[in-house]
């Protein structure tokens, strides 16, 4: 079963955006491995609280990053 754990920023995607990811990560799995991936495929998607990010010592929040 393909798996992917992809942590983002919380507050950062909309539920539309999250689906959006969700499906294209989904897809790339089925177009890799073929479609009887598809139904197998897991998708995880772990919000990270509000400046648990750093990215060369700058915390990453909804503030510095938007909202898509």
């Amino acid at each position: 079963m393909p798996y992917a754990n992809l942590k983002i920023p919380a507050g950062t995607l909309t539920d539309e955006s999250k689906k959006k990811l969700r499906d294209a990560v989904t897809d790339a799995f089925a177009t890799v491995y073929g479609e009887r991936a598809r139904p197998n495929t897991l998708v995880i998607l772990e919000e990270v609280p509000d400046g648990g990010w750093s990215l060369g010592g700058t915390v990453l929040n909804e503030g510095n990053l938007g909202r898509v």
